[in-house]
């Protein structure tokens, strides 16, 4: 098991994760960002999420992978 963290930015500014997710590999990481960012697109909320992008950090801070919001949302029509 490995502590990861989920931070997600825009060029307004970021959210930082304080308390991290413990996952057991790189899949369950990229399933469990997958989820955050649909849940943050889901909330009612007036956040244009299009220019976020989710971080995924290891405990070191070292950075794993980035997901565009974008890339879950898809191409708007």
């Amino acid at each position: 098991m490995t502590q990861v963290y989920f931070h997600c930015s825009n060029t307004k500014g970021i959210l930082m994760d304080r308390r991290g997710t413990f996952v057991s590999d790189l899949i369950e990481a990229c399933e469990e960002a997958t989820r955050r960012v649909r849940s943050l697109v889901a909330a009612a909320n007036l956040e244009d999420w299009r220019q976020w992008a989710l971080h995924v950090s290891d405990e070191a801070g070292d950075e794993i992978f980035v997901l565009p919001f974008a890339f879950v949302l898809g191409n708007p029509h």
